[in-house]
């Protein structure tokens, strides 16, 4: 298991570098004219939009576990938010009713 601490970043690193291993292979299938006519000269940013579709699926199948500790990450982290919420919220709650009461016995 690698670290969870940093699963956000090791995931966004590994999921760009499908991208560009992707982007890497069609640059190399287009210069080196394996594909049929047509080809020859593609806009460079319909190159990118192919990489970007080949690199969404590849990155769900291969990158799987690593999804997985993110999302276990995030959980985590959003789960402490909540307490820390609530806590403060029942710290407020208590200075109001302290307040409230203070009020009344004047």
């Amino acid at each position: 298991m690698t670290s969870k601490k940093y699963a956000t970043i090791r995931y966004t690193a590994l999921r760009l570098g499908v991208f560009v291993g992707c982007l890497a292979v069609l640059v190399l299938i287009l210069s080196l004219r394996v594909l049929p006519s047509g080809f020859e000269d593609p806009d460079p940013l319909l190159v990118v939009m192919a990489a970007l579709l080949l690199s969404g699926p590849l990155s769900w199948v291969l990158l799987r576990r690593e999804r997985g500790e993110m999302s276990v990450q995030i959980v985590e982290r959003v789960e402490r938010a909540k307490s820390r919420l609530s806590a403060a919220q029942g710290e407020e709650d208590a200075a109001v009713d302290a307040a409230k009461a203070a009020d009344t016995a004047k």
